[in-house]
């Protein structure tokens, strides 16, 4: 009977990997709303409340995107690819190799 193998094809990425990859959504957004809390300032006219409306909706944005949550990865995203089973008579060769290298 061939051993029976676990594979981590199905997982999801590791959680330090998505928190840094949603931090820097967050902080690229929070950039913008400083550009445009900046803009606001120094242009004159009707552009300057387009300005004002994104530095007031993109908090808000931003902490919805960055919460999120997690999102379910394709199985093998991660690089790692399915291994075919040896067969039951490799198995059986491996398993009297190991034996006999013990035995001498």
């Amino acid at each position: 009977m061939a051993p029976e193998v676990y594979t981590i094809t199905a997982t999801n990425r590791a959680l330090s990997n998505e928190q840094s990859g949603r931090t820097k959504k967050y902080l690229i957004s929070m950039g913008i709303r400083t550009a445009c809390v900046l803009a606001a300032i120094v242009v004159p006219g009707w552009p300057k409340w387009i300005f004002i409306a994104g530095a007031v909706v993109l908090p808000y944005l931003a902490v919805v995107i960055a919460n999120a949550g997690r999102r379910n990865d394709e199985p093998g995203a991660m690089g790692v690819s399915a291994v075919a089973l040896p067969s039951a008579a490799s198995a059986q060769e491996y398993e009297r190799r190991i034996s006999r290298s013990i035995e001498r």
